[in-house]
């Protein structure tokens, strides 16, 4: 492609993506798609013979992309938490894209290297972590929490005497999380070569918290029983309810066992920047590990997770190899960093320049003002749904309102609980099928509740107030719909059928 073709083509992109980001308010939040009617847009033809016209490939990508995405840029976009990507960081992908670095050597990435080391203080430093930790980037809150549980291994491993088999150990090994906590561990007990035994999971209170004399009870027994308590986890902003565990506790339990202390920060950690922030937020500081999500609280495009490992060198120490392909001299006498050796990929793309840019736009003041301001939203949320007579508020904690649908004449009706989770499921669904705004759920107590997440700085008080009369209007209309099957199958007296 010739540099001019180029220009005119990256032009084009650049003001769709423009009028996109103008229009988002107009546009529906999600597509209401069908996988076939996607598919027959695509066309279901084998791989071209030919090659075609670039700036015809461009524009149809382009229209089959603003037809058929679901918008986390919408301002009335509340699902999961994912957040809008911040201008700046749709630049920096673009930019890191040119430059396309392979960070994973210095001498493939001088400059990504450096710029991604810098941006790892700055988000340990944001969050009250040691700056001079040691931290890479990966690809999103699961990897992340990944790559601090195989550092807390290997950690541990190294401290075993000699001609023990790291195979003989694994099967003593314990971690311990709540009942609260995101599936990553699962997935890293697989990755980790651990049994689903290994996982204790431990009851939390009313506030959806860790037990921490459920957790001392627990280690107590694995410890009299032989077992080896490798690592505790806790959350700073649980998924279903943003809930924060009570890291004060658990940071002190750890110290005094002697047991790796990890934080899931992956959204809550930023909050921790607050001056309102909790004494268990700050206390994310104490941790030996915090995962960290920047295409969550800090809006960067995804993908972004972030590790931090408060002793930088045991990054280097669970993940270096140096076969005898590599050989990556020093820069003219000094020492240079090799993101290979600290982390499980050895080719690695330049996640870091989109969020290194948005810290220097917004700087520490402006996240601060729209993390705040997300709270604030959530709660205005929350207290909007309150006065509702067709809703019930559940919590609030950080960013995170849960709610449900509950018609006047239901309420107190206890055999009404599974019609009512019926209820807002479908109501859910029709939700994010007809695309006028997006939440997702949380089950709590065996309640399925409606859950509204705002990590989103495109997100007004009047984009809050509309969303509950949606709600409520679909819900309405989704209560009729249901409401005659769900009557003929209680008896005529009244109870449940």
């Amino acid at each position: 492609m010739p540099p001019e073709e180029f220009r005119k083509l990256g032009y084009r992109v650049v003001d769709s993506l423009a009028e996109l980001i103008a229009t988002f308010p107009d546009r529906p939040v999600a597509p209401g798609a069908t996988p076939s009617a996607i598919r027959e847009q695509l066309g279901q033809g084998s791989l071209p013979p030919d090659g075609r016209d670039a700036a015809a490939i461009l524009d149809a990508a382009t229209g089959l992309l603003f037809r058929n995405s679901t918008f986390n840029g919408h301002p009335k976009f509340f699902g999961y938490i994912t957040a809008p990507a911040a201008p700046i960081g749709i630049l920096g992908e673009f930019l890191a894209a040119g430059i396309n670095a392979n960070v994973g050597a210095w001498s493939l990435s001088p400059a990504a290297t450096e710029i991604e080391r810098q941006t790892v203080a700055w988000i340990a430093d944001l969050i009250g972590f040691p700056a001079s930790c040691g931290g890479i980037f990966v690809s999103g809150g699961n990897m992340a929490n990944m790559v601090c549980m195989l550092v807390a291994r290997a950690a541990h491993l190294s401290n075993l005497p000699a001609g023990v088999r790291h195979a003989e150990a694994r099967p003593h090994f314990r971690i311990y999380a709540s009942t609260e906590t995101h599936t990553w561990i699962e997935k890293a007990l697989d990755i980790m070569g651990l049994d689903p035994e290994s996982l204790r999971k431990i009851p939390v209170d009313s506030g959806r918290r860790m037990r921490i004399e459920d957790l001392e009870s627990f280690v107590a027994t694995d410890l009299a029983a032989g077992l080896v308590p490798l690592a505790v986890i806790g959350t700073a902003g649980t998924v279903s309810t943003g809930s924060v565990d009570p890291l004060v506790a658990i940071g002190a339990f750890c110290r005094r066992e002697r047991i790796w202390f990890h934080v899931d920060g992956a959204y809550g950690a930023p909050a921790a920047a607050l001056a309102v922030a909790s004494d268990d937020l700050k206390a994310l500081s104490e941790a030996d590990s915090v995962a960290v999500d920047p295409h969550k609280w800090l809006y960067a495009p995804l993908e972004a997770g972030c590790s931090l490992i408060r002793d930088g060198a045991l990054l280097r120490q669970a993940f270096a190899h140096h076969p005898p392909y590599y050989h990556f001299a020093d820069a003219e006498g000094e020492p240079v960093f090799n993101y290979h050796e600290h982390g499980p990929q050895n080719s690695r793309g330049f996640r870091a320049l989109k969020v290194w840019l948005a810290l220097q736009q917004v700087g520490r003041s402006g996240y601060v003002r729209m993390i705040e301001d997300d709270c604030r939203l959530a709660r205005l949320m929350f207290d909007t749904v309150a006065a509702n007579e067709y809703l019930d508020a559940v919590s609030c904690e950080l960013s995170i309102a849960t709610f449900a649908f509950v018609p006047p004449e239901l309420r107190g009706d206890a055999g009404s609980a599974d019609y009512l989770n019926e209820l807002n499921t479908e109501l859910l669904s029709e939700l994010q099928q007809n695309g006028e705004v997006y939440v997702s759920n949380a089950v709590i107590d065996g309640r399925f509740v409606l859950r509204a997440c705002i990590v989103n700085f495109r997100t007004s008080d009047r984009d809050i107030r509309e969303s509950v009369e949606i709600i409520v209007r679909t819900g309405i209309a989704v209560d009729a719909r249901m409401r005659n099957v769900w009557s003929k199958s209680r008896n005529t007296d009244g109870s449940p059928g």
